[in-house]
């Protein structure tokens, strides 16, 4: 970064102050908002926040105000390009179609699972320590 003088860790983060981001959490989530605040720890205030569900080629967009992010959930933090933004490869469908969408997808998900862990005790191997026999039959 010749020319720039760089900070490190989460005053980095200053820069971005009041400029449209992505945070993608620990858990999965990904919120859009506006970047207000930000401390130390990597805490982050948004303000005007959404958060965006993605379902195969579709996504729905919830909102959510005023947002708290603990530093330590946050997995990934980028700046939205505000001229690409409306170009994006997917279509966008209400909130009721994406959750609908998003629990048919976890549904799934769990029998094939379930299916899975079957088969691994039918052939006498422990799927996982944690989980009970009885839980996959």
């Amino acid at each position: 970064m010749e020319g720039q003088d760089y900070m490190p860790g989460t005053a980095s983060l200053l820069e971005e102050i009041d400029k449209k981001i992505l945070v993608v959490l620990r858990d999965g989530r990904t919120l859009i908002g506006f970047l207000r605040s930000v401390d130390q720890f990597a805490n982050l205030v948004l303000h005007r926040t959404i958060e965006r569900i993605y379902v195969g080629k579709q996504y729905g967009d919830i909102p959510r105000g005023i947002f708290v992010v603990r530093g330590e959930n946050v997995e990934l933090l980028g700046e939205i390009d505000l001229k690409n933004e409306g170009n994006l490869p997917l279509e966008e469908v209400s909130v009721e179609n994406i959750l609908q969408a998003q629990r048919l997808e976890q549904q799934k998900k769990q029998d094939e699972q379930k299916k899975q862990y079957k088969k691994l005790l039918e052939r006498g191997l422990q799927p996982h320590a944690e989980r009970t026999a009885d839980e996959f039959t």
